[in-house]
């Protein structure tokens, strides 16, 4: 089984961390640990599109699973491999309602067998690393004795590797999005456990915003995954394997990022899609310069007319200029 650089990954989000915006952060760092939106088993098992579909230059890539099944995700798992994903992963960490009533997501912390046994049967099927994506804790139960008795108990399927949010997840009376906000964050919870299961790899994610933060908690952890500031402000990820991985390149400017993201949003609208596609993903870039805002405002309100093209990217551009 190959080994997967975990120092820095973009964790799961849903509508967001889709094909077109991987592509788009691996053009900025070679180096980071991508991850699909979330699918469900149902989805593959059932859906009539292409849940599994990404592009070769992505790689590392990883899919992330939501299901309680383990034959269903044993068999989407195993489809996940031979499409040549590099790595199954399994949320345990999700608190929405509608995850809920699928009985997978973070009420699967109460039942770490089932975990346990969903991880095994993945790991039946595949050599790919099966991995898992938890909170510290669900609605009472936020001891740490309850997160190490989960960890515990899946780590004894063969689980080697997860990344715990830093906060519990409330599953009555929180929407998903309060779910990332309100339950405070407990990052010496989640140092405590690398250091108590020294032989396991341990990431962080919650609230980590700059690359100096994520140094920070590599002192004590082994990976740190960034949300919503990848996403929002993605030139994050310029500096990401200068500064995290210590390679010796030169950081890609945003002018650079555009220039290759243009061959692939030709291919795409030749293929049939829309410009709006990739350039949603694209309205962060030149987050907090000056112009920025008339970068994203031009892109927002041409790029999803019929017939727009990479013209509207070039205009965009200078749109910001004039506006600096």
């Amino acid at each position: 089984m190959k080994s997967i650089n975990r120092t820095f990954s973009i964790a799961p989000m849903l509508d967001w961390t889709d094909r077109h915006y991987r592509y788009f952060a691996r053009i900025m760092s070679k180096q980071t640990l991508l991850y699909t939106e979330m699918v469900t088993t149902g989805a593959i098992i059932f859906g009539k599109g292409d849940y599994l579909g990404f592009n070769e230059q992505e790689h590392p890539v990883a899919l992330q699973l939501g299901g309680s099944n383990p034959q269903d995700l044993a068999r989407c798992a195993k489809l996940a491999a031979q499409r040549g994903y590099d790595e199954v992963n399994l949320n345990v960490g999700c608190p929405s309602d509608r995850v809920q009533n699928g009985r997978f997501g973070a009420c699967l912390m109460a039942e770490p067998a089932l975990v346990a046994e969903c991880v095994d049967a993945m790991k039946q099927v595949v050599d790919i690393p099966i991995t898992v994506k938890s909170r510290i804790g669900i609605d009472e139960q936020d001891s740490y004795e309850f997160l190490t008795d989960f960890i515990d108990v899946v780590s004894a399927s063969g689980c080697q590797e997860f990344t715990i949010h830093a906060r519990k997840a409330w599953l009555q009376g929180l929407s998903p999005k309060q779910n990332r906000e309100i339950p405070e964050l407990n990052y010496a919870r989640v140092y405590q456990l690398k250091q108590d299961y020294s032989h396991l790899n341990i990431g962080i994610n919650g609230g980590i915003t700059t690359l100096e933060q994520a140094k920070e908690h590599l002192k004590h952890v082994d990976g740190v995954m960034v949300g919503r500031e990848a996403y929002h402000n993605p030139y994050i990820l310029a500096e990401v394997d200068q500064q995290l991985h210590g390679i010796d390149r030169e950081v890609i400017t945003r002018e650079q990022v555009i220039e290759q993201m243009l061959p692939y949003i030709e291919r795409h609208i030749a293929d049939g899609g829309r410009l709006n596609h990739i350039t949603r993903h694209m309205i962060g870039l030149f987050q907090g310069l000056p112009g920025s805002r008339s970068w994203r405002r031009y892109l927002s309100e041409n790029a999803h007319k019929t017939g727009a093209g990479v013209e509207v990217v070039h205009d965009a551009v200078s749109a910001m200029l004039e506006n600096q």
